[in-house]
């Protein structure tokens, strides 16, 4: 079983020590779920919600997060993001949202938590643009989908639901 990387010997949480480790091209994918009833759903697709333009909104603050997952994640290094990109897919069917997240660089430690933080985000601001006419709004799924780069290299989920 592989140790856990903040933890040092003394089995205390330290920060991973990443200066001796070799910059490589870094990208992590993370996806997760808001739903909501129809009509809710309805209102954001439309454009008929009253606070406007809702993914817009979402998009800019998941981007956002991912560049300050340092500040909220204690033992996370500041990095230089390259690219961040935050997308949505309307499940009708399901009466969901599904987000997905990229975050990109060239650096010595991966990026999974930023694309994680900024899914996480970009859920909270869908929730806090449409909590007044829907409070029962259930936020879930949030999950890693595929990192790349690194000694580990290419990682991905089997059997991603969409």
């Amino acid at each position: 079983m592989t140790e856990f990387s903040h933890i040092d010997s003394r089995g205390e949480a330290c920060m991973v020590d990443v200066s001796e480790k070799t910059p490589t091209v870094r990208m992590a994918q993370a996806e997760g779920f808001i739903s909501m009833q129809l009509t809710t759903l309805e209102k954001i697709v439309s454009g008929n919600h009253h606070k406007g333009d809702v993914f817009g909104v979402a998009r800019i603050a998941g981007i956002q997060a991912a560049k300050q997952c340092a500040n909220l994640i204690p033992l996370c290094h500041p990095l230089m993001l390259s690219k961040v990109a935050v997308d949505f897919e309307i499940q009708q069917d399901k009466n969901r949202v599904r987000i997905v997240s990229m975050c990109k660089l060239t650096g010595q430690t991966g990026v999974e938590m930023e694309a994680l933080t900024a899914v996480s985000v970009a859920a909270l601001t869908l929730f806090d643009m449409c909590k007044a006419v829907d409070p029962a709004m259930q936020i879930d799924g949030i999950r890693v989908l595929e990192k790349v780069g690194g000694k580990s290299g290419h990682w991905h989920v089997s059997g991603a639901s969409q």
